[in-house]
């Protein structure tokens, strides 16, 4: 689905970048460049490491590593949010790690967390944080095509991944419906990210935008049908007052 979504949401971005304006200069190219390597490699090392390890300490750890980047990076850039809001994405870390950990309650045995796995996990989540550095730190009056060029770097190292394991086969009939949608799905995310970062502090946007795990096990309940644990529903209750002590 990766080899459909990601161009298509190039091209979506493309189109909407060209509409929407905006000026090209070396920092808006090499930041977006960046933004869309870093992103695809940490996705891709995240499945590296569920795969690697178990999934109940690589998700959390993760997610922890990814919201924490961008607040470290921002504070060194000067971010100086006031003591509710810096209460705020404490509580916001932690509602990250609740939402995001995923028991083994299935009965299966798990690897348990090699070096390997380790690394991976916290390779992934750096190169997601400094996803949103890159982004935060592109010219103001870029536009778009900070996400164009971010998506443009994304599918070329999809397909050199994709080509060299042998696995360079788009998907057909319902796959391939759904791999259009979550192009569509993933332009309108990628831009309200890159508008939150634009407009809010990067501690604080990055942050909240980590919280996103928590929509995630809502779809998953209303949808799926899926049972949600008790840490889950602490997490998003904790989540919703990240939120309000961030934002008021």
């Amino acid at each position: 689905m990766i080899l459909v979504s990601t161009p298509v949401s190039g091209v979506l971005l493309g189109i909407l970048a060209m509409i929407g304006g905006g000026h090209i200069t070396t920092n808006t190219v090499v930041l977006g460049v960046l933004g869309g390597l870093s992103q695809a490699l940490g996705i891709w090392w995240f499945y590296a490491a569920m795969a690697a390890g178990p999934i109940s300490v690589v998700s959390p750890l993760a997610a922890v590593v990814d919201a924490g980047v961008p607040v470290c990076v921002g504070r060194m850039l000067g971010d100086r949010p006031g003591v509710l809001a810096s209460a705020g994405i404490a509580v916001a870390l932690a509602a990250v790690v609740l939402i995001s950990w995923h028991a083994g309650d299935d009965g299966m045995h798990r690897p348990g967390l090699t070096h390997r796995a380790l690394w991976l996990t916290v390779a992934a989540g750096v190169a997601l944080g400094l996803n949103f550095v890159f982004l935060d730190r592109t010219p103001s009056d870029s536009g778009l095509w900070p996400l164009l060029f971010a998506r443009a770097a994304a599918t070329i190292l999809v397909i050199v991944v994709a080509a060299l394991s042998r696995n360079l086969a788009a998907p057909t009939g319902t796959p391939l419906r759904l791999a259009f949608l979550i192009g569509l799905l993933d332009t309108a995310a990628n831009i309200t990210m890159l508008f939150a970062l634009k407009h809010a502090m990067l501690s604080l946007a990055s942050v909240l935008i980590s919280l996103y795990p928590a929509t995630t096990v809502i779809l998953a309940v209303v949808l799926l049908g899926e049972r949600v644990r008790r840490r889950q529903v602490v997490g998003m209750v904790l989540a919703g007052a990240a939120v309000a002590m961030i934002t008021v």
